[in-house]
């Protein structure tokens, strides 16, 4: 590519002069190309360790005047095919016209302009792509596409300088951090080092100092450690290879969650030297740190952060902290942790103006909302710029909604309720007032069945008065009074400051009437409530009356929802709670329902109405709890990773004897998926979820560590699992909660109990107060660096489990041994997620549903397979391989849905590596008959539908579908897995379809049973139950053996046994022929109609249905078919030849179109004709013959199909597998060709080396880089 004019010296000696004229010079690197000795050996070692190679391209371009010692940079190329395309642009237009100038400084001064020209000219042909990526980083993308092999799909994310511990030396080279790959590339002195790593086959990733590594990364993967060191800067280096891993994992645990968010904002200024990709990476990162911090919908974007300072009313201050600003929200936080934080929704903002600036507060930005609050800032930097944007987005806000009522609706549910101060009654019921549109939701629901509109603890509390509870009620007054007072002072509603003080508030207890309330604001609830309504009734609406396996789990599991509370033992409260779960399992299909999210989202009706509890749950299920609710409850796996991480340093000798016992695993799932709520009594759990709602999952770890620290004399007691259950369930069961005003609900749980007295009762708040003080380390960025470590090894594991049922299922006589059956899964694996990184338009990977059965999780579509078969397959069939791969996949794909599963792949590959000759002469028999071998030279596939549709209608179900009535032989080709196969596809089927209903749990086990059932009924298939082979099968069956051979060492040897068996079997399908015309003449009574064929088929068993193929019978050889390959005296040409000569012979002899000769007693099943299995000239029996006839054609009525025959193949002409095996036996050298056995591992090991390399390999020159 053309570069800006720059000064080099003269001598240079890592440089080659290749072509020269009176004004330029092309020159290449030395170490590049051919020859360079030991000089190019250490300019190749120096181009590595200094990144010239992706700095300074291998060839260049100089500018040189005679007199000057300095020459300038011009150009520069990765190939000499791009570098001559400049010097000869050079030559032909500069050349002449600087041959005029007679001053040098004028003709280099000319030279300069002439390339910043054509800069400026492919600049503005590039502009309007705008991202494009800076040239030494494009240079350095394809040097790693060039060195690993990779497709243009693969994306270079960023590069950098690092050692690789190779032993105890280290090895500088560079580490290339692409999408889906790290890579690694090291040349010293003759040594090279290439690693390739996935990031799916991440299993460990972290930052560490120890003294053999000085602080350095370790990668692990399940079969190796890699540490790199001595980077520049190790921080960002590893923080975006942590980015990286994680959407690796968000892929294996969900690849439509993965797909989802693409749409990141682009900077306005991008930086000089890092790649698109690496921008969008940082702004995901921060796009999810800003809506975790300030608990925002999952659709928020963040635009941009700026320094300030706030003035807080409360205590006089200035605080110090940054602003946020998104499309929908103004966010504040303080330097300190707990100093300040705040949310402005634009939706609330009045006014937005700038004040005056003066020495005191310079540059203040006075922000007004619509509950008459007004929001100081100061030291804004940029201050115009940030109003510019803030009006931007307050002009589209109201565009947003469906017009200024909906505005007016939310300031006035926000307003009156949150500012004045109303009783607390008043507040609850203000957003369902008649005018507000949030009222829908109610009245829809009304008309149908009772409807939650409050709080059900509303609704079933006995009206006692205050007064009348005594202590207790004044101590909850007081409660009341203290957040009256607090809001007075902070403000009320979202845009209320959030401080240290609102913390203590909610330590203390949040009372019951401001409950719902308060988790509502905490969690970000209520941004997404009142930004859409009417979206729960809608929700309900097409919910209701739908069944699914979802729904059927919601009512196995309503009357388990606390049936000891009032509220849920009656039609009221189960009600709510179904249209409630229903609703969510409708809106998120891939969660559905999870247990446990009963139990949560009842309590959340006790305290809301049912909208209210509906954001609650998702608020819960979607950003609170991440990943808690799926089919594998992952993210509770992950959080309990972390409690024994956090046991294990906090408690160490506790968490000893906790592995031994296996207890963590057992208690821990429970209290994170229930928040408490299933083991605590209620009254005390609920203020776990006060502090959950304001605190995010820390409170709950930090109770847990609490709770084990109050047991661990106890606990190192026991001598079992049982034992350490019983104390930590009995302990459990007395924290109580002594300020409560609910009347008290028995604890169904506590039923554990022992001969002891019970233990003494623990006040909640003291637990909590205790978790705060020695727990309180805990911070929520290092419980997300924690959460990332532990999901690489939970899914790590997941995947691992996966692999292991996938390879229990596989049947025993398979053949192959349970370590290659793993290998072979995880080369599977491999190609399905390809299809992921780089599939474009393949569908097979975007779709992989995580509650599918595992073995229906990864499936590959049929060029996948292909590239999997042609490096796996046993015999070399050069560039016949793919066709046979084609056949294969056909054979295999049973339910016609163009993906095959692990089970069907495995199948396939055995059939092939396993068994005798016998076997794997089957398995190459079965490829040359449907619906392997498809008849798509002879006729097109729209024809072939017709002419079988018009045939087969009376045998096939009105349901068939037109797949179906083409392939009507489908049932007469086994394989020998079919029935599992089939049983297996659907299943997947089924899954699928009961899926797209409602799509959540896995499908019903009964299904599996009886699908299990009919898998050991399976019958092995015999060599009789196969179908004959037409000669034209017989001739492609030849063309496959023919090139099977060509890169045998002894071909010529295999040649000629092939050539004789072909000649022998051509004989013997002559003499059969003879015997079928012989039969086909004998005189026959009855009516020669369709519809009596029909009525024949009919009463045949389905599984003796005719299976010779017509169309085969009746189709033209592939265009040189017969002569292909055919030198008159190779194997194949002898056979072509003959059986040439054969068809002519017989249309010689008056039977034109013996398909119209055949009577109907030839649709009639030939499968007993196998019954002589080696049919030489003298051996056949007459008795034989009266019962077995060859079904030639049968359906030949049509005229076209007639026509065709003639003269091309010969349609009585067939040959039974018996026959074809018998005449191998006769020739030594195939049997033991054939009886070979090829080791897979070694195949596996080489798909393995070139898997990345499909697209783009390493001895192809990189396209040249323009602009």
């Amino acid at each position: 590519m053309w570069l800006g004019p720059e000064g080099v010296l003269v001598a240079n000696a890592l440089w080659v002069t290749e072509r020269a004229n009176p004004f330029f010079v092309l020159q290449r690197r030395r170490g590049h190309g051919k020859g360079g000795g030991l000089t190019g050996l250490l300019v190749g070692t120096l181009d590595v360790v200094l990144d010239s190679s992706a700095r300074v391209a291998p060839y260049r371009i100089l500018h040189q005047t005679q007199d000057s010692q300095v020459y300038w940079t011009v150009a520069c190329g990765s190939s000499r095919k791009e570098i001559t395309k400049h010097w000869e642009w050079l030559e032909n237009n500069l050349l002449q016209t600087l041959s005029i100038f007679d001053n040098e400084e004028d003709i280099t001064t000319f030279v300069k302009g002439k390339i910043h020209g054509i800069i400026a000219e492919e600049n503005k042909n590039l502009q309007p792509q705008g991202d494009e990526d800076p040239g030494k980083f494009k240079e350095a993308e394809l040097k790693m596409r060039k060195q690993f092999g990779m497709p243009e799909g693969e994306k270079l994310v960023n590069y950098y300088s690092c050692s690789y511990w190779k032993g105890r030396v280290p090895r500088q080279g560079w580490l290339y951090l692409t999408v889906n790959h790290l890579c690694f590339y090291s040349f010293l002195l003759g040594k090279e080092v290439s690693l390739v790593v996935q990031w799916v086959d991440v299993t460990r990733l972290e930052k560490n100092a120890t003294l053999l590594f000085p602080e350095s990364i370790r990668v692990d993967t399940r079969d190796q450690e890699l540490f790199f060191s001595m980077f520049l800067n190790i921080g960002e280096t590893f923080k975006l290879m942590e980015q990286l891993a994680n959407l690796a994992m968000r892929q294996l645990l969900d690849s439509e969650g993965f797909l989802e968010d693409k749409a990141l904002p682009r900077p306005i200024r991008p930086h000089k030297n890092i790649s698109a990709l690496k921008r969008d990476l940082d702004a995901r990162a921060k796009n999810e740190c800003y809506r975790a911090t300030f608990r925002l919908p999952k659709d928020e974007r963040l635009d941009g952060h700026t320094g300030c300072t706030l003035w807080t009313p409360f205590n006089k201050l200035h605080i110090p902290g940054q602003m946020f600003i998104s499309n929908n929200y103004i966010c504040f936080a303080s330097k300190e942790e707990d100093a300040c934080r705040l949310i402005i929704p634009l939706r609330e903002v009045t006014i937005v103006e700038k004040a005056d600036s003066s020495s005191v507060l310079p540059s203040p930005l006075s922000i007004s909302t619509k509950s008459k609050m007004t929001f100081l800032f100061a030291n804004l930097k940029d201050r115009d710029f940030l109003v510019q944007r803030i009006s931007d987005f307050l002009q589209k806000t109201p565009s947003k909604q469906s017009g200024g009522s909906i505005g007016d609706m939310k300031a006035s549910i926000v307003d009156p309720a949150r500012e004045s101060l109303p009783a607390p009654q008043e507040a609850l019921d203000l957003p369902t007032s008649p005018s507000s549109p949030l009222s829908c939701p109610l009245s829809f629901s009304a008309q149908e069945v009772p409807t939650a509109s409050q709080g059900l603890l509303k609704v079933f509390q006995r009206n006692s008065p205050m007064e009348d509870l005594g202590a207790k009620g004044a101590k909850e007054r007081m409660k009341e009074e203290s957040w009256n007072i607090h809001f007075f002072e902070y403000g009320r509603g979202m845009c209320m400051y959030r401080t240290a003080k609102t913390r203590e508030l909610v330590l203390k207890g949040i009372p019951e009437s401001l409950r719902g309330e308060l988790w509502l604001l905490f969690s970000g609830a209520w941004n997404e409530m009142v930004t859409h309504p009417g979206y729960y009734a809608e929700l309900v609406e097409k919910s209701t009356g739908k069944y699914s396996l979802a729904t059927e789990e919601i009512e196995r599991d309503l009357h388990r929802s606390m049936p000891e509370h009032p509220a849920f033992q009656n039609e009221l409260g189960i009600a709510a709670l179904r249209r409630v779960l229903t609703a969510y399992a409708f809106r998120n299909p891939t969660i559905g329902y999870c247990q446990a999210m009963n139990i949560v989202t009842s309590v959340l009706l006790l305290y809301g109405s049912e909208e209210e509890a509906f954001w609650l749950l998702v608020a819960l299920c979607e950003r609170m709890l991440p990943d808690y609710y799926n089919t594998r409850v992952v993210g509770a796996l992950v959080d309990q990773g972390i409690f024994e991480e956090l046991t294990r340093d906090i408690l160490p000798q506790l968490s000893e004897k906790m592995q031994d016992l296996g207890v963590i695993s057992s208690i821990s799932l429970s209290w994170f998926l229930t928040l408490f709520l299933s083991v605590m009594p209620f009254e005390s759990a609920v203020v776990i979820v006060d502090c959950f709602f304001y605190e995010g999952i820390r409170v709950v770890l930090q109770v847990a560590l609490a709770v084990l620290d109050a047991n661990m004399e106890q606990l190192l007691d026991c001598s079992d699992e049982g034992e350490a259950m019983t104390v930590l369930g009995r302990y459990l069961d007395n924290v109580v909660n002594k300020q409560s005003v609910s009347p008290p609900i028995p604890h169904l749980h506590a039923l554990l109990t022992s001969g002891d007295e019970p233990p003494a009762e623990v006040d909640i708040f003291d637990l909590l107060k205790v978790s705060y003080e020695k727990f309180s380390s805990l911070r929520a960025n290092d419980i997300e660096q924690m959460r990332f470590k532990q999901r690489l090894k939970v899914i790590q594991s997941l995947e691992d489990t996966a692999k292991r049922s996938v390879v229990r299922a596989i049947p025993g006589d398979i053949g192959f041994s349970i370590e290659e059956l793993e290998d072979l899964y995880m080369v599977f694996k491999a190609k399905h997620l390809a299809s992921q990184y780089w599939g474009g338009s393949r569908t097979a990977a975007v779709h992989r549903d995580p509650s599918l059965p595992y073995l229906e999780q990864y499936r590959i579509d049929g060029s996948q397979f292909r590239e999997l078969f042609t490096s796996l397959i046993p015999w070399a069939c050069g560039s016949h391989t793919s066709v046979l791969a084609g056949r294969m996949f056909r054979l295999l794909d049973q339910n016609k849905d163009s993906l095959i599963n692990f089970k069907e792949f495995v199948t396939g590959m055995s059939s092939m590596y396993h068994g005798d000759l016998t076997e794997k002469l089957k398995a190459l028999y079965k490829l040359h008959l449907p619906p392997a071998l498809i008849p798509e030279e002879a006729e097109s596939a729209l024809e072939a539908t017709h002419y079988f549709t018009e045939d087969s209608s009376s045998e096939a179900s009105p349901l068939a579908s037109d797949l179906d009535l083409v392939l009507p032989w489908e049932a007469q080709v086994p394989t020998e897995a079919l029935p599992q196969e089939q049983q297996e596809g659907s299943g997947s089927k089924d899954a699928q379809e009961k899926r797209e209903e409602k799509g959540t749990s896995s499908p019903d086990y009964r299904h599996y049973l009886r699908m299990w059932a009919k898998e050991k009924e399976a019958q092995k298939e015999t060599i009789k139950d196969l179908p004959k082979m037409n000669q034209e099968q017989f001739i492609e069956l030849c063309k496959t053996l023919y090139n099977m051979f060509s890169e045998d060492p002894i071909e010529q040897d295999l040649y000629h046994a092939i050539a004789t068996v072909a000649s022998l079997l051509l004989q013997i399908g002559e003499v059969g022929k003879k015997f079928s015309a012989w039969t086909s003449r004998k005189p026959r009574d009855g009516a020669h109609t369709g519809d009596h064929n029909s009525a024949l088929e009919e009463d045949q068993p389905p599984a003796l249905k005719p299976h010779q193929d017509p169309t085969q019978e009746l189709q033209p050889p592939a265009a040189g078919d017969p002569q292909a390959k055919a030198s008159g005296d190779s194997p194949l040409g002898k056979a072509a030849q003959e059986s040439h000569m054969v068809v002519e012979g017989g249309s010689g002899e008056g039977q034109g179109s013996p398909s119209l000769l055949l009577s109907d007693d030839e649709t009639k099943d030939d499968m007993s004709m196998s019954s002589y299995s080696v049919v030489s000239t003298g051996s056949l029996q007459c008795e034989d013959l009266t019962d077995d006839t060859v079904l030639v054609g049968g359906e030949a009525c049509s005229p076209t199909a007639t026509s065709r025959v003639g003269g091309t193949v010969d349609t009585d002409w067939c040959i039974s597998f018996e026959q074809i095996l018998a005449s191998i036996l006769t020739e030594s050298v195939l049997v033991n060709f054939f009886e070979k056995r090829v080791d897979i591992g070694l195949k596996i090991k080489d798909q393995k080396k070139v898997e990345r390399q499909f697209s783009a390999s390493s001895d192809h020159e990189p396209p040249g880089v323009s602009g």
